[in-house]
């Protein structure tokens, strides 16, 4: 009997059903929101994707509400890690800040980032305004606080002067979007070659901008 159970082959580590299910859930929920807003997707919907029960939706995740934060919030952090705002006093502020306004202008003027904020728009227009509020928490509130600790971090390094440091971010923010991901909400992109040239043009303008006003004279 003793030799039977060691002859037996040790069954390896691996990812438990349950978390298997729940990767499942919140797959096939960022995909249904995306492409039906969230007044468009169902639970039922969710759950036939996912290859789950309804239950299983709801035992994993609660309610709607909590799973679209939730797929809100994995989006975020998957396309916006922490380390992208990560300071390194040894780095010249331009370099840091080049990092970050390049990975924002390409994110928030991709197609998929455009459809979420449209599907988000779209939900708001029918009267869910809580939805865009949720995007708000997790995404903006998120990027803001993380973009307004690496300004701190550089003013305390000497690299930046900024009185007003939730305001500056606010400003940087903007400087290196422009109005391009208002023209793509809207279909008024050009080409994507042009486009694309004009993205990383409009984010190394605004980095340039902003540290004209803000690095130590």
């Amino acid at each position: 009997m003793a030799a039977s159970a060691q002859s037996r082959p040790q069954q390896g580590p691996g990812r438990p059903k349950d978390m298997e299910k729940r990767a499942a859930i919140l797959a096939a929920a960022k995909a249904l929101f995306i492409r039906n807003a969230f007044a468009g997707t169902s639970m039922d919907a969710i759950a036939a994707d996912a290859g789950v029960s309804k239950l299983t939706v709801y035992s994993h995740y609660g309610d709607k509400d909590n799973l679209f934060r939730e797929v809100i919030r994995s989006r975020i952090q998957d396309l916006l890690p922490e380390e992208t705002y990560f300071f390194d006093a040894q780095v010249d502020i331009k370099e840091t800040l080049l990092r970050v306004a390049l990975t924002h202008a390409h994110l928030d003027c991709n197609a998929e980032t455009v459809g979420t904020f449209r599907a988000i728009l779209s939900d708001c227009r029918q009267g869910n305004p809580r939805y865009g509020k949720l995007i708000w928490e997790e995404g903006a509130t998120r990027t803001h606080g993380l973009m307004e600790r690496l300004l701190q971090q550089a003013v305390d390094a000497d690299q930046l002067e900024i009185e007003d440091v939730p305001r500056a971010s606010g400003q940087f923010l903007a400087l290196i979007k422009g109005n391009l991901m208002m023209r793509q909400m809207f279909g008024c992109a050009d080409c994507p070659e042009s486009y694309a040239e004009e993205i990383e043009a409009t984010a190394r303008a605004g980095v340039t901008m902003f540290l004209r006003a803000y690095r130590p004279r």
